[in-house]
């Protein structure tokens, strides 16, 4: 890697997740605080892979990240960096500490090291490595012997980070181990990956969960002995479920693609997501636009968020209901592979049936509050004949309601020009001609042509099936 770093002051982010799983709402979340930082000033928002852990990485995650990346419409710069690939240059700088005196070679065995850990749950206190080899002679270790390279941390006085959310934060050197640069086997660890990278790509910003907060203090320590500068830190909390538990499965929390096929906006979604932990006054609803002028880092809270699934879904409402006719056609096709039936839907859209379903549109997106209840209002769309009715629009369409039906269908079939307005004038007059409420009639027909209760203005309906399609669907269901 290169130097990427910026001379005009433009922050340079990186969002940098283990593919080990899915890409978690709280890593989307980091994300998009990250991509909305950069972007809104002017800076550079790169992506980082950290596969270092080689047993539990697997591409089917990287690919769930890297998707749910792109779907979310978080776009980072260049290619993703592999922190594995970078392996070589991590070891050389671990050289660069022992040479520098900055760190050293230990050869505690795990014998030795077990020991230490019994002795710390004996007296119940955390375990803290105090390596006898910091400053003994390394050729006084047995010949061949394996050893890590573990950093001399300072032993006196404070690490402090100044955090953007966190505020100031000191540790006390004398709680902060050496911890381990490179393990026996010649990996680098965690931590020193980090900085070194985050130092090469020219990281200016470190935004991530607050569950690093312990990390970026060890890692201060490296970044000053190696005399580099230190980034700005800025730890947000974590999410949590409605119950203040850490959000979890069995919440429901799911990776970013589940929530994709659940039917939810990528706009909804970072919407909702901005607001996990962030505000800018009391705006609830923002544009991407809004979210790149306003976002700051001072404006995230200390306190954990609480996910709200009743909100989301509300708020992607919102959001459908907003969106173009042409904007959702494309992503009920998108979702449709999603869908158990969705390969038969699929094979009946043709010209006619998208006609038919942007005709369809503004009264389907008036009742969904995501996609797949958008798709389950439109499924009458691409409904075979005879249709199939639903257990309420069956009990519906009892004796009675048939009989209106079939005294209705010569009125529909002598209509001139098959539009809406002049379908409910027919509709109506009869009603009015019987003594019937315009439900006992409207109901009826509801059911006959969708074959369910709910569904956009029964008028739109017919109008979007068309004459032919309409009339063959009441006369299935007339007495």
């Amino acid at each position: 890697m290169t130097d990427k770093s910026r001379s005009d002051g433009a922050p340079v982010v990186r969002f940098a997740p283990s593919p080990t799983g899915y890409l978690h709402i709280g890593g989307a979340r980091t994300a998009l605080f990250n991509w909305l930082y950069a972007k809104g000033r002017g800076g550079r928002f790169l992506l980082r892979i950290e596969d270092t852990d080689r047993e539990r990485m697997n591409d089917a995650a990287l690919e769930a990240i890297v998707t749910g990346l792109k779907w979310m419409e978080l776009d980072w710069e260049g290619e993703h960096v592999s922190q594995y690939a970078q392996a070589k240059r991590h070891r050389q700088v671990a050289q660069a500490l022992l040479e520098g005196g900055h760190a050293y070679r230990c050869y505690l065995t795990p014998e030795e090291l077990d020991a230490m850990r019994a002795a710390a749950q004996a007296e119940k206190r955390p375990l803290s490595i105090r390596s006898p080899w910091r400053d003994r002679d390394p050729k006084e270790a047995p010949e061949g012997a394996p050893y890590t390279i573990r950093l001399k941390a300072p032993r006196e006085g404070e690490t402090v980070i100044e955090d953007q959310v966190q505020g100031r934060v000191v540790f006390a050197n004398k709680e902060l181990d050496d911890l381990i640069l490179v393990r026996s086997d010649g990996n680098p660890t965690y931590n020193l990956a980090v900085v070194v990278d985050d130092h090469d790509m020219g990281i200016t910003h470190v935004i991530r969960g607050v569950d690093h907060l312990t990390n970026a203090a060890r890692q201060t320590q490296i970044y000053t002995a190696m005399g580099w500068d230190v980034p700005v830190f800025a730890h947000v909390p974590l999410i949590h479920g409605p119950d203040g538990a850490k959000l979890s499965k069995r919440h429901g929390a799911l990776g970013v693609e589940a929530y994709r096929e659940m039917g939810y906006l990528p706009a909804a979604l970072r919407n909702y997501l901005v607001r996990l932990g962030w505000s800018h006054g009391d705006d609830e609803i923002m544009s991407t636009s809004q979210m790149l002028d306003w976002f700051d880092l001072p404006g995230i809270g200390r306190s954990p968020a609480r996910f709200d699934f009743a909100k989301l879904e509300d708020l992607n409402g919102h959001y459908i209901r907003n969106a173009t006719d042409l904007e959702l056609l494309q992503r009920v096709e998108e979702l449709l592979p999603f869908l158990d039936d969705g390969a038969h839907i699929l094979s009946r859209l043709d010209a006619n049936t998208r006609a038919n379903l942007l005709a369809a549109m503004p009264g389907l997106k008036e009742r969904a509050k995501t996609l797949r209840e958008l798709v389950d209002g439109a499924r009458f769309l691409f409904a075979d004949r005879p249709l199939a009715l639903d257990d309420k629009a069956a009990a519906l369409l009892d004796a009675a309601a048939r009989e209106k039906l079939k005294a209705l269908l010569p009125k529909l079939e002598a209509a001139s020009e098959w539009q809406a307005a002049e379908l409910e004038g027919i509709v109506r007059a009869y009603a009015e001609e019987t003594g019937a409420k315009l439900g006992k009639v409207a109901q009826p027909l509801r059911a006959a042509l969708t074959g369910k209760l709910v569904s956009p203005p029964v008028f739109d309906v017919m109008a979007v099936l068309g004459r032919e399609e309409a009339l063959a669907r009441i006369g299935d269901q007339a007495a």
